[in-house]
């Protein structure tokens, strides 16, 4: 068995890192620890690359590997959590002259208001969609419990955007996510 992965594997995890990348921006809300992230996801992919599946999907395997590194740092981080008031995120500035940028904003906002289980669920299937099953495989959940899970967040979102059950059809949530 070879020592190093193939060239065309290696090839397959670097045309993985801007998904990875958004993925580990929308967790962290921090672009320096997101490129850390995505850089220590890259690395243990390709230093762990039998334990990967041919048949399997490699996003998400690559997804997982990201998250559970976060997970990790988050544990190591304990004075640093996503949801403080103090995150960087809470300050950005939207693009300058652009209404959809203002939208935008305040979509992130409300985004990082949600519990991070309903968080990463929310990115997963509707920023990177992914199946139902392959979140699933992800977060070591069953596909029941991302579904209700994804129904939560998106349901709490709406209601952070101040968007009643009436508006639902003009919502930027159908551009945030999709129905599976």
């Amino acid at each position: 068995m070879a020592r190093h992965p193939s060239p065309e594997f290696e090839s397959q995890v670097v045309a993985q890192l801007a998904p990875l990348r958004r993925y580990a921006r929308s967790l962290t809300g921090d672009t320096a620890w997101a490129d850390d992230l995505v850089q220590d996801a890259a690395e243990r992919a390709l230093s762990r690359w039998t334990s990967f599946k041919p048949e399997s999907n490699l996003r998400a395997w690559l997804l997982t590997i990201l998250r559970h590194l976060y997970i990790d740092q988050l544990r190591g981080r304990r004075e640093i959590a996503v949801d403080d008031e103090s995150a960087p995120w809470r300050t950005l500035e939207a693009p300058r002259g652009e209404v959809d940028g203002l939208e935008l904003r305040d979509l992130q906002r409300a985004l990082y208001q949600l519990s991070t289980t309903q968080r990463e669920v929310l990115l997963l299937v509707c920023v990177e969609e992914l199946s139902y099953e392959e979140a699933s495989a992800v977060l070591g959940v069953p596909a029941g419990t991302v579904m209700s899970r994804l129904s939560r967040a998106r349901e709490h979102l709406r209601g952070l955007l101040g968007q009643d059950p009436a508006r639902r059809s003009t919502t930027p949530l159908r551009v945030v996510g999709t129905t599976r």
